[in-house]
């Protein structure tokens, strides 16, 4: 396992917040909408959701803070705005990590290979926390 980090959920605010929590943490910011993906994938979404947020990075030294927007519409609660993120090794830890933490709570997401992901997965844990394990593939399309 690589690194263990906060993901942070917004309803349309994240380039705020991440434009501020770089003002106060310092570090480098990398962002991209989700009219930045490939495949029409934004032509999926309901609108209003093209200039949101689908990732940013907040990395400074080795502290990583990450968040999305949802899409416009999608149901939001702020206090439940959160997921642990785990950066994987391997495509093959993802799927490790996933089955032994679903187990008992809910699997959200099969994991599967994605345009930002070698393998990528979500799940609910017994305990109702929320879980992303990635195997990432570089960054494209992002300022």
């Amino acid at each position: 396992m690589k690194s263990i980090n906060a993901y942070l959920m917004f309803n349309g605010n994240c380039r705020e917040a991440f434009e501020f929590y770089q003002k106060c943490l310092g570090g480098q910011l990398r962002m991209m909408k989700y009219s930045d993906a490939p495949d029409n994938m934004c032509d999926k979404l309901p609108p209003g959701s093209a200039d949101r947020i689908m990732h940013v990075g907040l990395l400074n030294g080795g502290a990583l803070l990450m968040g999305s927007d949802v899409p416009a519409g999608t149901p939001f609660t702020a206090g439940d705005n959160f997921q642990i993120a785990v950066a994987c090794d391997n495509s093959q830890q993802v799927d490790q990590f996933t089955t032994a933490m679903s187990q008992g709570g809910k699997l959200t997401m099969e994991p599967q290979e994605t345009f930002w992901a070698h393998r990528f997965s979500m799940c609910a844990d017994k305990f109702g926390n929320d879980w992303m394990f990635i195997h990432e593939k570089p960054m494209q399309g992002a300022s």
